[in-house]
């Protein structure tokens, strides 16, 4: 190959010789050089040869330069070919008419050759600047698509050995000989692998929810009985600490007979409180109390509340992805997945917190749903169904 060929290439389109030659002879030691006399032969030498950089007269008996710019720019082929006016047309309007036409740059003649081969240097790097940049976004794209892709089929594959896991315990269980302490301790491998499998469930459920494709299957879920729940399971995150933990009823102390529902799914919903409660837990100070307060209606409000106030930092970015402050082993993940899984239901996350009452509070502002009761247990506990979205 020619050294010729390794050159960049530069058109200089002119109908006046004199002029070609000179822009040709202070560029040619750098570039390899292509003429065209006229605005048709212009326009058939940049398609077929696709230079590098095009200067472009404006003056011009066929074609002018205006009107050559403008079809390099409408055709694919041509449109990233940077275009520098040269003409001796000096008036302002004409520079801004070509400029709005795509051009990079307006050099009035006659044409200094160093300002010649400046001009055509700068906007040579910037485009090679510019195409490095798009080759890198394209492979961080290319790298993101592929983390995606990997994340998704580790999550789904991870299922199908942990079923196995969790149907064990109960073929065990049910051929009998065991002590008391053996089949409590498969009972609690079959617990956690549930728990496991809800986690794999939740992370697949959060993955469309973040690209907008999760589709909301509602059913009828207690809250009262979903906060009562968090509690027992939080208990051993409580319990060293000495921190207590309260259900309240707009305001109250909830009771027994109390409810409240609302549709919705049962998973995300428990997700969502128990991010809420865990972050409150882990910022309350010792012998601290965090309250769930439960409004009941349309919509229905949740309210979780703890001592101690967000840092300043954190404040504006409490729910971005990511965002944490000052806990060990924090990803910054669960309010952020609240606020979705919030949103995902119709409702809203926000985040209070005052120096002065020593407090923060977490709300959850959610649409009760369409419940519809359709008949009632033995009991008399009505049994209600939501309406598929």
């Amino acid at each position: 190959m020619s050294a010729q060929a390794n050159k960049p290439s530069v058109l200089i389109v002119d109908d006046v010789p004199a002029n070609i030659r000179l822009l040709a002879d202070c560029l040619r030691e750098d570039y390899a050089i292509l003429v065209a006399t006229g605005g048709a032969e212009a326009l058939a030498l940049a398609r077929r040869g696709r230079p590098d950089i095009i200067l472009l007269d404006v003056v011009m008996p066929d074609l002018d330069g205006y009107e050559v710019c403008r079809r390099l720019k409408a055709d694919p082929i041509t449109a990233d070919i940077p275009v520098i006016f040269v003409t001796a047309n000096q008036a302002p309007e004409d520079e801004a008419h070509g400029l709005s036409l795509g051009a990079v740059d307006y050099v009035v003649k006659p044409v200094s050759p160093a300002v010649a081969r400046a001009r055509v240097k700068n906007h040579l790097e910037l485009r090679a600047a510019r195409e490095a940049l798009a080759r890198q976004n394209e492979a961080l794209k290319e790298a993101a698509r592929l983390r995606e892709d990997v994340d998704g089929i580790m999550r789904h594959d991870l299922k199908a050995p942990l079923t196995g896991i969790i149907g064990l315990p109960q073929i065990i269980l049910d051929e009998g000989g065991l002590s008391e302490s053996q089949a409590m301790f498969l009972r609690l491998i079959e617990e956690n692998g549930y728990k496991m499998l809800s986690m794999i469930n939740l992370s697949l459920d959060l993955f469309k929810i973040e690209r907008g494709t999760y589709r909301l299957s509602p059913e009828p879920v207690e809250l009262l009985a979903l906060v009562r729940r968090l509690f027992v399971e939080f208990a051993a995150l409580a319990g060293p600490r000495k921190l207590a933990c309260a259900l309240t009823v707009d305001g109250r102390e909830a009771r027994p007979e109390d409810t409240a529902y609302l549709c919705g799914e049962r998973l995300l919903l428990y997700s969502m409180l128990a991010n809420c409660v865990k972050n409150a837990l882990e910022a309350s100070p010792p012998g601290g109390r965090v309250t769930v307060d439960v409004a009941p209606g349309e919509p229905t409000v949740l309210r979780v509340v703890n001592r101690g106030v967000v840092p300043p930092c954190l404040r504006g970015r409490f729910f971005r992805k990511y965002a944490t402050e000052g806990k060990p082993g924090g990803t910054g993940l669960g309010a952020y997945s609240a606020r979705l899984i919030a949103e995902t239901h119709g409702g809203s996350a926000r985040m209070e917190t005052s120096d002065e009452a020593d407090c923060t509070v977490v709300t959850l502002t959610l649409p009760r749903g369409n419940l519809t009761v359709v008949g009632e247990t033995p009991a008399g506990v009505p049994v209600m169904v939501c309406p598929a979205l």
